[in-house]
């Protein structure tokens, strides 16, 4: 009797480990994700470029190069920083679920995507996310339009909490 416990225990946790297979999943459509995002930000500052070559070396000022060059580099960096939070995401959860990655131990540069715990995966992604938002305030800052001195002031506090929340992010990064 004991020995067929045994046997159904083995198997049991033979299928349990073997289902850890499922976080493939996000790891395949978090790198996906990242690329299409990767791509996406890339032709936009192809656009950025094309629309200074026709502003500068064709003449067309139909295009307000300030104001829509700025804002499409600024989404561009929103984007590239959302595909980061994707690859650190899927390298984090292919460490932590599948293996561990050889190609990182040996190299200094990939350090950034090495995980070793669900905590230490929070902090890196929190961390890019605190940036993406940042950027984020920025370009909706661009396009906003102030009427009183009043908005103008809360504009400023804005920009002062950022900027104590990021000395505190990292600061604490630090220690």
């Amino acid at each position: 009797m004991d020995n067929i416990k045994n046997k159904i225990e083995k198997l049991f946790e033979g299928l349990l480990w073997k289902s850890r297979m499922v976080t493939l999943l996000p790891v395949i459509f978090g790198l996906l994700g990242a690329f299409v995002m990767f791509i996406v930000a890339s032709y936009d500052i192809v656009k950025v470029i094309v629309y200074a070559w026709n502003y500068l070396i064709l003449g067309d000022h139909s295009i307000d190069l300030h104001s829509d060059g700025v804002a499409l580099i600024i989404g561009a960096i929103d984007l590239y920083l959302m595909a980061l939070v994707f690859f650190i995401f899927s390298f984090g959860i292919y460490e932590l679920f599948i293996s561990e990655i050889d190609t990182i131990k040996s190299s200094r540069q990939a350090r950034v995507l090495e995980v070793h715990s669900l905590d230490q995966l929070k902090d890196k992604i929190g961390k890019v996310i605190v940036m993406v938002l940042v950027v984020n305030f920025f370009q909706r800052v661009l396009h906003a339009k102030f009427t009183t001195p009043l908005e103008m002031v809360y504009l400023a506090l804005s920009i002062l909490a950022l900027c104590l929340g990021l000395y505190f992010l990292h600061k604490s990064s630090h220690h």
